[in-house]
């Protein structure tokens, strides 16, 4: 005979509830006895986790945009909007997880695009951009995390100086679209190695004409960053800068202290003149570590726990991010708000001012 149906909705409720009552403390079981699990100790973990929805992208269209350049659109769905500055996650088939500039259109909701450089182990490659060079082709499917933003382009500025260095014109490109399409005044200064080695030259030239002053070194020699950037300052203009470290360091320079540039680094600052070396006590593993001068806490950490996450070692990422007990940290990151800055830090390049910090590991 049927149950009533009564009956049969009260089992079914009392059953759900049951479920979700064994998800719930297998959930807090995996959390509390799984050292790949991040930040256990934490109500909401924080390590690990990816900062928006995972998109699955598919390539495509791969070209080559320079010597050693190539360019992907990644389409497959509706894709949140962006603004000049984003960059995103990209998740390589192997796991790493690598950070782009987007260089296509804002306006442009059916698909994202980036470039990247193949960058070799001589110049301090550690294999992103060989994986993106030679196993993203089109058909490929690929994982998107994103977008973020630190790098926004001001509004309504009296006038704004652009300074790209090789692949940092990525997120320049869609910059000086924008600034050029609303009439504002701008300037770009766009250095390389050689012409034949730096993306939408062409672009950048039809777009700005004479605003554009492009230096390739193997011509030109070194670019006069600061006769370039004279008077900037005394009109107001929102100056940007994006490449190497060397050359973000010129434009810092060529400002006022009170004016500094807007930054956007595709690489660590250098760890070189630290802090020195400083032990990190690890309070849930009743361990501490030493940090040299010449190595990271990440490095430090895993030689004792092997499964802590990790992957761009870069401080773009957040996978490392571990959350700070006590002492006071020398953040070195580009990614966390200053909110999450009081009481966590990126172990993969941040370090210690003092001799100790507390890491709940």
């Amino acid at each position: 005979m049927p149950l009533p149906r009564t009956v049969r909705a009260a089992l079914l409720v009392t059953g759900a509830a049951l479920l979700a009552g064994r998800t719930r403390r297998a959930l807090r079981r995996r959390i509390d006895g799984s050292p790949l699990w991040p930040l256990p100790a934490l109500e909401t973990p924080v390590s690990g986790q990816p900062r928006s929805r995972a998109l699955r992208l598919r390539v495509a269209r791969r070209e080559a945009v320079a010597d050693g350049v190539v360019q992907l659109r990644l389409d497959g769905q509706a894709l949140p909007d962006w603004e000049p500055g984003a960059h995103l996650d990209l998740v390589l088939p192997s796991g790493l997880v690598r950070q782009y500039s987007l260089c296509g259109d804002p306006a442009d909701p059916s698909a994202y695009t980036i470039a990247t450089r193949r960058i070799g182990a001589d110049e301090g490659g550690r294999g992103g951009s060989r994986e993106v060079h030679e196993e993203l082709r089109e058909g490929t499917e690929v994982e998107v995390r994103g977008v973020r933003n630190r790098f926004p382009l001001v509004a309504d500025a009296p006038a704004y100086v652009f300074v790209a260095g090789g692949i940092g014109i990525t997120p320049v490109l869609p910059m000086v679209r924008a600034v050029e399409a609303a009439g504002a005044d701008w300037r770009l200064l766009y250095c390389g190695r050689s012409r034949a080695s730096m993306p939408f030259l062409d672009e950048v030239g039809k777009a700005g004409g004479e605003r554009v002053t492009v230096v390739a070194e193997d011509e030109d020699g070194r670019p006069d960053v600061a006769g370039f950037l004279a008077g900037a300052a005394d009109r107001g203009a929102a100056v940007y800068v994006c490449g190497p470290e060397g050359l973000m360091d010129a434009v810092a320079a060529a400002l006022p202290a009170d004016r500094p540039p807007h930054l956007e680094r595709f690489a660590p600052r250098s760890l070189a003149g630290g802090s020195g070396a400083f032990e990190v006590e690890l309070r849930r593993s009743g361990r501490t570590v030493t940090v040299g001068e010449g190595t990271t806490v990440l490095a430090a950490v895993r030689a004792e726990l092997p499964s802590t996450p990790y992957s761009c070692e870069q401080g773009f990422c957040g996978t490392c991010q571990q959350r700070v007990l006590e002492g006071e940290i020398d953040h070195r990151d580009e990614l966390l708000t200053d909110g999450e800055r009081g009481d966590s830090m990126l172990i993969c390049v941040s370090r210690a001012r003092g001799g100790r910090i507390v890491l709940d590991l």
